[in-house]
């Protein structure tokens, strides 16, 4: 519990230095007199397609937008915002609320995008697990060693969320290994260093091919509705530019209803997006976003779904100040552009 309260010390310590020297480096005018703005990820990641298509297929330019992505990791995607080196930011409500506290500008949500916990655990077991049985489940996990990744990071509190919802102490009964890489994790159980990994695609399908682990033998979108990553920018952008929040939200809900029907369209943003990527990997990774759901439909993030990646760095001890989702969450664009 010690090392949770210095890590929420170190983010705020981050913030508030961070929110004294801010700028707005994050938006300004292009030469073709488009209004550019700049979102910060905290991994290049395939569940944020919707985003990337939206910017391939000139979805926010009809807006008069351009936006520009930069992946700032370690936690720096939502103090960039903070900084005003980026607009907004795309991440979780849970690390948004965190950056909020003490802050007299707060950071609100106001889009959704990947509405599922896009977090999976893989081991190189040939046993076959229940993990609808929770004491089957726990009995598998007790003792092993676990590369959960980077301490704070979503992947390692849903993996911590879960140890201490199946009666484990993240601590005692297994060993948690936590590289700031993510794509540590794949070496990890590879060499023989770790039984366990967390990870989504296109890890998945990398570490399968490489004999590191199965299929997943649990899956956190089986817990639903869970806002796992959203678009959030300042209160105050929202109040001083509401026309330009409402123009960015309207594109990004356009990228999310052509991902829905297109799914040639999103491999080939995909391939342009990973060039680096096997095809084959690609394409598990869509197909298996597509049978969990990952995306969301309608843009919205409700207040049952919030809970949950609160639930999360609460019992974890990583966030326990509480929250109200009214001053978290501002549903007003896609609640207006949903009557259109």
């Amino acid at each position: 519990m010690k090392k949770c309260r210095l890590f929420l010390l170190a983010c705020l310590s981050i913030v508030l230095v961070l929110a004294g020297c801010a700028s707005n480096k994050g938006t300004k005018e292009t030469k073709d007199g488009l209004r550019k703005l700049v979102i910060s990820e905290p991994v290049h990641l395939i569940g944020y397609l919707p985003l990337y298509v939206a910017i391939e297929e000139g979805y926010f330019e009809e807006e008069g937008l351009e936006v520009e992505v930069i992946t700032a990791t370690g936690g720096a995607h939502v103090t960039s915002v903070v900084s005003g080196d980026a607009w907004g930011v795309m991440g979780g409500p849970d690390s948004v609320q965190m950056a909020n506290l003490g802050s007299s500008d707060p950071i609100q949500s106001v889009v959704n995008v990947v509405n599922r916990a896009n977090v999976y655990l893989m081991g190189n077991s040939e046993v076959t697990i229940d993990s609808t049985n929770k004491e089957e489940l726990a009995n598998y996990l007790k003792g092993k060693t676990i590369a959960a990744g980077r301490y704070g990071g979503s992947p390692n509190l849903l993996t911590r969320w879960l140890l201490m919802d199946l009666g484990l102490d993240p601590e005692k009964d297994v060993k948690l290994e936590e590289p700031a890489d993510a794509s540590a994790v794949v070496s990890l159980v590879e060499s023989g260093n770790a039984d366990i990994a967390n990870g989504g695609e296109p890890q998945i399908t990398e570490g399968i091919k490489k004999g590191a682990w199965k299929e997943p033998f649990y899956s956190f979108a089986s817990l639903g509705d869970y806002p796992y990553s959203v678009v959030s920018v300042k209160k105050s952008t929202i109040e001083k530019e509401p026309e330009v929040v409402e123009s960015f939200v309207r594109a990004v809900l356009k990228g999310l209803k052509k991902v829905e029907e297109d799914p040639e369209l999103s491999m080939k943003v995909l391939k342009a997006e990973f060039p680096s990527t096997l095809e084959e990997s690609l394409q598990a990774s869509l197909d298996r976003a597509y049978a969990d759901e990952l995306w969301s439909k309608d843009g919205f993030i409700s207040e049952e779904a919030v809970a949950k990646p609160m639930d999360v760095v609460e019992k974890t001890g990583v966030y326990t100040e509480g929250y109200k989702y009214d001053e978290l969450i501002d549903m007003q664009f896609v609640e207006k552009l949903s009557k259109e």
